[in-house]
C-alpha cells in the first residue's frame, strides 16, 4: 500500500483547508485508515480514524466539530475537511492504512495556521 498525502499549506486562524490521501496497492487489504500529525517537539497523536466497511469514525476531542474525514471509494482516495482552524493545529499531517500485518504511513503535509 502506498500512500500520498496533499493539500496542505499555509492559511490564516479560522479558515480552512483541505487534505487529501490517495491510496495506491493493495487497497483492498485495508482494514482502517486515518489522520494522524506531529508538532514540532510533540509525539505523533491521532486526528480520526476510520475502521472500513463500517464506517466507523472516531475523532479526537480537540477537532470533534471542526474536523471531517471522509472517502471516496472509487477514487481510493480519503479526505480530511479542516474547518475553524487554530494556530494549535500547526502540525505536519500523516495518513495512515493499517492492514492485518503492517501500517502504513504517507510522507506527510505539512500545515500551518498563522495566528
Amino acid at each position: 500500500v502506498q500512500l500520498v498525502e496533499s493539500g496542505g499549506g499555509l492559511v490564516q486562524t479560522g479558515g480552512s483547508l483541505r487534505l487529501s490521501c490517495a491510496a495506491s496497492g493493495s487497497t483492498f487489504s485495508i482494514n482502517a485508515m486515518g489522520w494522524y500529525r506531529q508538532a514540532p517537539g510533540k509525539q505523533r497523536e491521532l486526528v480520526v480514524h476510520i475502521i472500513s466497511g463500517g464506517d466507523t469514525t472516531m475523532y479526537a476531542d480537540s477537532v470533534k466539530g471542526r474536523f471531517t474525514i471522509s472517502r471516496d471509494n472509487a477514487k481510493n482516495t480519503m479526505y480530511l475537511q479542516m474547518n475553524s482552524l487554530k494556530p494549535e493545529d500547526t502540525a505536519v499531517y500523516y495518513c495512515n492504512a493499517v492492514t492485518s500485518v503492517h501500517t502504513y504511513w504517507g510522507q506527510g503535509t505539512q500545515v500551518t495556521v498563522s495566528s
